[in-house]
């Protein structure tokens, strides 16, 4: 089968990694097949901080995630301890920036289960990094000027399975 359609009928949400981190090499490719993603106009406005999973500030990310949500003691942390956390900014201003977001995600979250590595595509820390915070974080992430959260991802050696999810296409699919 097509490499690319076994990737998409593979890929499921990972909920718990090694401490294994990722090479130099399997970075490069996420990042690259992040980067490779249409956007609209061909405005290329996606900027992608790259943090390990033991950097300081996904805790205080963590933290105020809780806080807002009024969460105490959580299992895990929002990236289940993956070793790599990419966070997906873009233009504040310009309409298609979560659209183009949303695809530089996914080619990644593909390019991650061809590689063999875990994945889990993020969102909740939304409110954290749009809140009465947001300056705060927005600058030490290294947002360019006029940027702001759209989606994030978390990559590492999986240490869990999990299978795809099911779907109905019946209910899910019509077509005219």
């Amino acid at each position: 089968m097509n490499n690319i359609i076994d990737a998409i009928q593979k890929r499921s949400t990972t909920r718990g990694y090694t401490s294994e981190p990722l090479t130099k090499e399997e970075l490069d490719i996420l990042i690259q097949s992040g980067l490779q993603a249409p956007t609209a106009t061909n405005r290329q406005e996606i900027h992608f901080t790259v943090l390990n999973g033991d950097n300081p500030i996904l805790k205080e990310l963590e933290d105020e995630k809780n806080r807002l949500r009024e969460i105490e003691n959580p299992p895990q942390n929002f990236y289940y301890e993956a070793p790599t956390v990419v966070i997906l900014s873009a233009e504040s201003s310009f309409k298609w920036s979560s659209v183009d977001a949303g695809i530089a995600v996914e080619n990644m979250a593909l390019a991650a289960e061809a590689l063999g590595l875990g994945n889990v595509i993020l969102g909740c820390i939304d409110d954290a990094l749009k809140g009465e915070k947001r300056e705060y974080f927005s600058k030490a992430l290294h947002f360019p000027e006029n940027y702001e959260y759209k989606i994030a991802i978390a990559f590492g050696h999986k240490a869990t399975a999990k299978e795809p999810h099911t779907y109905d296409a019946a209910s899910q699919v019509t077509v005219l």
